[in-house]
């Protein structure tokens, strides 16, 4: 589990593999017009979700994506906020890409980007070679740009339009950290 620690405008999030349980959150968060705009799968029903759900599990067990189910904590409970994702991981590849959702109520308060640079952070000091994360975004989505730079992604370019996706699209990466170079020396 990872922890995205409070700010001045946010409580604290944890980020966690999706668990079975989630089903009914994973529905309701997919009940909104706007994030089924945007996501190719909707989830609108028990057998979706537990689609949804075993997939995740799979991917994780087959260490090519990392789905994270995003959490808010409050003494009530918990309430699913987002989900961020690493995808296409390869071992000691050196590129890979992530991808979120943010569910309605959570929009405008900063979660995305929040949750986005934790798991970003996670990606990188856990994959050996991994010199790149690629965040792709259709070319009408500005809030998706917003979130991008936020979590320290920088435009690339614009990619063409092509099956699956209707509509061109903005290309965003973020660079791993360079290694720390020896202190300059007498002389230099």
């Amino acid at each position: 589990m990872l922890r995205a620690s409070a700010t001045a405008t946010l409580p604290e999030l944890l980020l966690r593999p999706w668990r079975d349980d989630d089903a009914d959150a994973l529905i309701a968060a997919y009940r909104d017009p706007v994030l089924r705009r945007w996501t190719r799968a909707p989830v609108t029903t028990v057998a979706e979700a537990r689609r949804f759900l075993a997939a995740a599990h799979r991917d994780w067990a087959d260490g090519t994506r990392f789905s994270f189910a995003v959490i808010e904590p409050h003494p009530a409970g918990e309430t699913l906020v987002a989900q961020v994702i690493v995808k296409n991981v390869t071992r000691g590849g050196g590129d890979a890409e992530v991808g979120y959702w943010t569910a309605a109520p959570a929009r405008g308060r900063g979660v995305a980007p929040h949750a986005l640079t934790a798991v970003t952070e996670w990606a990188f000091d856990r994959f050996a070679g991994l010199r790149r994360l690629d965040l792709l975004h259709q070319i009408d989505n500005p809030a998706s740009c917003r979130v991008a730079e936020k979590a320290g992604y920088l435009f690339q370019e614009v990619l063409p339009a092509r099956p699956p996706f209707p509509r061109d699209g903005h290309r965003h990466a973020r660079w791993a950290r360079p290694a720390r170079e020896c202190p300059p020396g007498p002389g230099r």
